[in-house]
């Protein structure tokens, strides 16, 4: 339940950061928001893993909703919750399925096939969707390949298994 709050929890406040860039002089600009988001593709894996399939898929309902209910209290524009209830089923939907297909992978290696399809793809959609028209082509093209690289490095540190892994080392 820790991972599915956690979950819930990043995806609000990745909406709430939406707008705010950092900038990088090799990437552009990157959405704050980029940095909280990352940590949910792993948490989904998480929930995934302990929880079950099923699960997942109520965790995502759920955290579409709560997007929902922030946008309506006024906290976030439309076009961003548009943008991000949209990414969330789409993307994380064929993380999920992806994840299933590479059930009896071993952890890293069904982490790393299935964010490398929901990654692209969460970005690609809420950028789209939220900033198409708002900001020019190529600054939204920017901010695409740097959430793109920046999602990718934050996933992969959140699915690293210190303590799993120090346990396993203490115990030969």
């Amino acid at each position: 339940m820790f991972s599915a709050a956690v979950y819930i929890l990043a995806t609000l406040a990745a909406n709430l950061t939406a707008t705010w860039f950092v900038h990088f002089p090799v990437f552009g600009q990157v959405s704050v928001a980029t940095f909280i988001f990352g940590i949910t593709f792993t948490q989904r894996d998480r929930v995934h893993n302990t929880l079950g399939r099923r699960n997942v898929y109520v965790m995502i309902a759920v955290a579409a909703l709560c997007n929902l209910a922030v946008t309506m209290a006024g906290a976030v524009e439309w076009r961003i919750i548009a943008a991000s209830f949209i990414a969330i089923v789409l993307a994380e939907t064929a993380d999920t399925e992806i994840y299933q297909h590479y059930i009896a992978d071993a952890w890293g290696m069904r982490v790393l096939k299935s964010n490398a399809v929901s990654i692209p793809l969460d970005s690609l959609l809420f950028n789209l969707i939220a900033f198409a028209g708002v900001y020019p082509d190529i600054e939204v093209a920017s901010i695409i390949a740097g959430e793109i690289v920046f999602k990718g490095a934050v996933s992969a540190v959140t699915a690293l298994r210190p303590v799993e892994y120090l346990r396993r080392r203490r115990a030969r």
